[in-house]
């Protein structure tokens, strides 16, 4: 049995109705997708998609804007995904909280007091590599979850 294009588009369009509406208009239109998931698609292939309550919107607004430049890293999206992304990371912002310098989250006031017990040394060695690697010591950092108690600083 020959299949012809016309079979396989309607394979393909069964298939995508079958699976909802939803899931129909984001394969589509890629910016409809939950914005969530977008975000941990596009940005946690590169690093751990950190919290949005981690930054304030003013942050999120300038990181979103300067993609192509995304601390040394050409970061773009498609437009749409862009501009998807950047409404949903700014909603979710931590409102009220104070944009740190060069918009990074380990320079915040918040992030330099709540880790002001850690020694220095710990950032460097070769299981943390930085402080920017939440999962090094939290456990739940790719959840959002940062519980003091649960925190383990490896050796």
């Amino acid at each position: 049995m020959k299949t012809g294009i016309a079979d396989v588009a309607l394979t393909i369009a069964a298939g995508l109705l079958a699976a909802g509406p939803a899931r129909a208009v984001a394969a589509q239109d890629p910016a409809a997708a939950d914005p969530a998931a977008t975000y941990r698609q596009e940005c946690g292939a590169c690093h751990a998609p950190f919290a949005p309550r981690l930054l304030p919107p003013a942050s999120w607004n300038a990181l979103m804007a300067s993609l192509p430049r995304h601390f040394g890293t050409d970061a773009s999206v498609e437009p749409a995904i862009q501009k998807r992304l950047a409404e949903w990371l700014s909603s979710h912002g931590a409102a009220g909280r104070a944009r740190p310098e060069g918009d990074r989250i380990t320079q915040s006031p918040w992030f330099r007091h709540e880790h002001s017990e850690v020694p220095a040394g710990v950032w460097s060695r070769p299981s943390v590599k930085s402080p920017s690697n939440c999962g090094a010591c939290h456990s739940g950092a790719d959840s959002g979850v940062f519980d003091e108690h649960d925190v383990r600083i490896p050796r």
